[in-house]
């Protein structure tokens, strides 16, 4: 396991992929996720030979958790100092949700950074039915019991569909929550104090000149159209692209449509 230290902290990483490309791919983590969540992207950047970058925010599984309050900015610079220690001079930026948050106030930072943007069902502001779903995640991580955590959670990220189809799977899911230490859990309530708290990026994103794409599941509840249309307004020359079908998770839930989509953009700006 590869660490980054900074300021007395540990921030979990791995580099996989062509290590010795020169076209890197960075994947930022949704909030509740670790960097195994981007297993089907990562294999299709592995087969274009892309150096492929990613960790855990502060806060999250494997990295050190948040002892003061934390902003999208910290998180941003702590981006920066680790491509800094990487010697990655540029790279193409994916989030999702919380992830893709980080990378917007990233681009808005350290423009010089970016050779492109690709922002999955995330927002650059929230609204009340919002911070109602965040506040119960808070009141389920409080509890420090995996299992009820994961269903507090699970009908609000994941589409209709998926979960008809899924029983299994999430039940499954569910229940191996009770596995992981209740430490992630206080990582969790951080983390989503910092959402709360310092989402809001929407008079900054005209900042943004990288080529940027927006991805939206059309049935994610949480991260509504809505938020990814502000995003697209607000950003000059971005390109916006909803998936049927798809909840919050649509980098799970729709893997393959996703990666054509991450693909073809990314492939098509570097030719232009």
């Amino acid at each position: 396991m590869s660490y980054f230290e900074k300021n007395n902290a540990k921030i979990y990483y791995e580099v996989l992929g062509d290590k010795n490309s020169s076209e890197s791919v960075v994947f930022l983590n949704g909030v509740m996720a670790s960097t195994s969540s981007w297993s089907e992207q990562v294999k299709a950047f592995e087969k274009l030979g892309y150096k492929i970058i990613l960790h855990d925010f502060i806060g999250q599984l494997k990295s050190d958790k948040i002892k003061d309050t934390y902003s999208f900015s910290d998180h941003a610079r702590d981006l920066r100092d680790l491509l800094d220690y990487l010697k990655v001079e540029s790279a193409n930026l994916i989030g999702t949700s919380y992830g893709g948050e980080v990378a917007m106030k990233f681009a808005i930072l350290y423009p010089q950074y970016v050779d492109s943007l690709s922002i999955i069902d995330s927002v650059s502001e929230t609204d009340e039915l919002m911070d109602a779903f965040i506040d119960s995640w808070v009141i389920a991580a409080e509890k420090l019991d995996g299992e009820d955590f994961f269903n507090v959670m699970a009908p609000s990220i994941y589409g209709n569909s998926f979960m008809k189809n899924n029983k299994e799977f999430l039940s499954s899911r569910a229940k191996n929550m009770n596995s992981i230490p209740k430490s992630y859990f206080k990582g969790q309530i951080k983390l989503y104090e910092t959402f709360k708290n310092d989402v809001y990026m929407t008079d900054e994103l005209h900042k943004i000149k990288a080529p940027t794409m927006i991805i939206c599941g059309e049935e994610d509840y949480l991260k509504r159209k809505k938020f990814s249309e502000i995003i697209h307004k607000n950003i000059d020359n971005s390109q916006y692209i909803t998936i049927p079908d798809s909840g919050h998770v649509t980098i799970f839930e729709k893997a393959k449509e996703v990666n054509a989509i991450l693909t073809g953009f990314i492939i098509t700006n570097e030719i232009e």
